[in-house]
């Protein structure tokens, strides 16, 4: 089967884990944080138009304070593929108004897959094979599929996915019908779902037909759907704000997850650089100019090439160096930065900090 999918990236996020480097002008999507010379956002691009279609068949659903800075980020996406949030309502409401226009543009029958901006893949090879079983399964069956990552270790920052029964294999992929979805886990219950073998972390990518999903957002979340097309996208201040896992994968019956391993971290916050760029051979991770002593167990990211940041006797510390902003922060603890943007948003003096 040569189903074309219509790959969709959702690029609405702040990434406000990664201040002082993702700024409102400046989410995360926009920043190069392995080393390369490509953002997230034009990596996720990169290797969603290879899967196919190419750039007329790639979305892109952003918010209107960075919609400029998309269009320049993706040159060659097709204006009319760009769909501006006035408002953000989380992805339960991106979903349903994506997946109303490409039906209008294609039909119901028309397969989607939903991928997030901010994420890193590995394996291109594995990830197109992966996507190619997921399309197959939505493309035949009443599925909403979604890639659920084999786990590494017991996670408590991930949401998990039980698998249930098998109902086949696509591409070489076994394929299951979900159980349930479970939120963020203790460490003792992450263990405990890892020593089953029957959990994978919800990586937060969907593949499904138009129809399918629409369907489904009517039964589950017809606050979200009926509005939209009864009125379009102007309704969108007025929509409920729910992620697509609260307001439809947690209800719907439909939901099938192809456990998969083709190397995946959702860059959460800076202690992800470290999982991405770390080797034996050094004892801290520098993107920048450091000089240090005694000093290991380290992220240290300094934007101006010029800018060099000089430590003694510091372990497991975060150290980020932008424009007018130096944050220090132990790795275990930074989870709170998004508490000190609250905190900055509360004083004038700071908001040109944000």
């Amino acid at each position: 089967m040569n189903t074309l999918l219509f790959p969709v990236i959702l690029a609405g996020g702040k990434g406000e884990r990664f201040w002082p480097l993702s700024r409102k002008d400046r989410p995360k999507q926009f920043l190069s944080l392995d080393g390369s010379s490509r953002s997230l956002l034009q990596a996720t691009a990169d290797r969603l138009i290879e899967l196919g279609g190419g750039w007329d068949f790639l979305w892109v659903i952003t918010s209107n304070q960075i919609a400029e800075g998309v269009r320049q980020q993706l040159p060659d996406l097709p204006v009319e593929n760009l769909l501006i949030e006035s408002e953000g309502r989380d992805t339960a409401a991106a979903v349903a108004w994506t997946s109303l226009e490409i039906k209008q543009r294609y039909g119901e029958d028309a397969v989607i897959g939903f991928f997030p901006a901010d994420h890193w893949i590995a394996d291109q090879e594995a990830f197109a094979h992966t996507l190619s079983a997921a399309t197959q399964l939505a493309a035949s069956t009443a599925a909403i599929v979604t890639l659920g990552i084999k786990p590494t270790f017991p996670s408590t920052g991930y949401g998990y996915i039980e698998q249930g029964e098998k109902i086949g294999s696509f591409n070489e992929l076994p394929a299951y019908h979900v159980n349930r979805f479970t939120e963020k886990p203790n460490r003792e219950t992450a263990e405990t779902f890892l020593s089953t073998g029957r959990f994978s972390w919800n990586s937060g990518m969907f593949v499904f037909r138009a129809g399918v999903v629409l369907k489904e957002l009517h039964t589950h979340a017809p606050e979200i759907i009926e509005p939209l097309e009864q009125h379009g996208p102007d309704i969108y201040p007025q929509l409920p704000k729910k992620s697509i896992d609260y307001a439809l994968m947690e209800k719907t019956t439909l939901a099938y997850v192809l456990p998969v391993d083709f190397g995946w971290d959702d860059l959460g916050d800076w202690n992800a650089i470290e999982r991405l760029l770390k080797t034996e051979e050094t004892p801290n991770v520098e993107l920048g100019t450091h000089v240090g002593l005694d000093t290991q167990g380290a992220i240290i990211y300094a934007s101006n090439p010029e800018d060099v940041v000089v430590t003694i006797g510091l372990e497991d510390v975060v150290i980020v160096r932008d424009r007018n902003v130096t944050l220090v922060v132990k790795k275990e603890r930074t989870q709170e930065i998004k508490q000190i943007l609250k905190i900055l948003q509360s004083d004038s003096r700071f908001t040109d900090l944000l």
